[in-house]
């Protein structure tokens, strides 16, 4: 968690826009002027209960100076295996948003615009999974200001990446659901963090062979971000997949039960070199399903690619590979001063960020 709250603020007026994912609870507090005062991420494994949101939410309130508040709630957690469908899970989920949050509560229902907690049961459709959309079209209006006519926003979390075309100030995808964005890559599920590295391949170039990946749950993402030392701490918050500790020498133990291999059989070195050839797999990923979002828009070769999310590092390394500009999400919003929690919580951001403007 990072925040910057100026406390001689306290008896004023905020907007609080909150992200319920599946794996965390991010918020973005914002002052009456839409200046971000304290941007939160916190650990919230949904599948084990509510529990795990009402104990996140608690931690995020009591970090809070005193006011009135307007929250703006968005979300992807109805997606956990708590709940029997997505419509039960956002029910659920803003019952309990409901339950903990005083002052005026909105919900973002995408294209629908925000509703009340009353309105919930008919808009659960356009209310589950639409955090990307918050996002989207905060970004669609900032390209406009900055002179942009096109860019590809691409959002790298902790599980999934989100590539979303913005033409002409616009947000141009057809999709209006997560299956159809995953048909048209336009979501994959793969992140920098929680995605087991299994998914990622099934054979890996390594110390000039080609190695066989076990199809179990030994390693995942954060452990090779972890050995290349791209991974922001603070980013890193999900549980190992052996629960153990993040060691460097831990981390590169899971990696060698991936490859059927104890950590002692290598060097530090080749266990980062085996890392560093699972991040080529995974950049290819996202490659292929950002060559196809483009040329399914039409996007001019000048297009940039604007990086947000905790693996935006990957979206620098992609536009360079691409040859195309890459623009850091932060440079496009003059009032976001948490450099790297504003833009890996830019949803929670952007629901805020709409709410204060009016979307309300």
């Amino acid at each position: 968690m990072t925040q910057l709250i100026d406390h001689s603020a306290q008896n004023s007026t905020f907007t609080i826009g909150w992200d319920v994912g599946g794996a965390n609870l991010k918020a973005a507090l914002l002052d009456q002027k839409g200046a971000v005062l304290a941007v939160f991420q916190l650990p919230c494994p949904l599948w084990r209960g509510l529990n795990q949101l009402k104990a996140a939410l608690d931690h995020v309130l009591s970090q809070l100076p005193a006011g009135a508040y307007r929250h703006a709630v968005t979300m992807t957690g109805e997606l956990v295996d708590l709940f029997a469908n997505r419509h039960q899970g956002v029910l659920e989920i803003s019952q309990t948003m409901r339950n903990h949050l005083q002052g005026d509560l909105r919900f973002y229902a995408g294209k629908q615009g925000f509703v009340l907690f009353e309105q919930i049961a008919s808009h659960t459709a356009h209310i589950a999974s639409a955090n990307w959309l918050a996002s989207a079209e905060l970004m669609a209006s900032s390209i406009k200001a900055s002179g942009m006519k096109c860019a590809l926003l691409i959002d790298i979390g902790s599980t999934t990446t989100d590539l979303i075309p913005l033409i002409d100030a616009k947000v141009t995808t057809q999709s209006t659901s997560d299956a159809d964005r995953m048909q048209a890559d336009e979501l994959v599920y793969t992140g920098v963090i929680r995605t087991p590295l299994m998914a990622l391949c099934q054979k890996i170039e390594w110390d000039g062979k080609q190695i066989n990946i076990a199809a179990e749950h030994f390693a995942t993402t954060a452990d090779i971000y972890r050995l290349m030392r791209e991974l922001m701490p603070e980013d890193d918050q999900a549980d190992t997949a052996d629960d153990a500790g993040k060691s460097m020498i831990e981390t590169a133990r899971r990696l060698a039960r991936i490859v059927g291999r104890d950590v002692e059989s290598a060097s530090l070195a080749d266990w980062k070199a085996l890392a560093q050839a699972f991040s080529q797999v995974q950049l290819m990923q996202i490659k292929n399903a950002a060559e196809r979002v483009i040329a399914d828009n039409k996007m001019s070769r000048s297009a940039p690619l604007i990086g947000a999310g905790a693996g935006r590092f990957l979206v620098a390394r992609l536009a360079k590979q691409m040859n195309r500009p890459y623009v850091e999400v932060n440079a496009l919003l003059s009032d976001m001063v948490l450099p790297n929690m504003a833009a890996v919580c830019l949803p929670a951001y952007a629901v805020a960020k709409l709410a204060l403007d009016g979307a309300c």
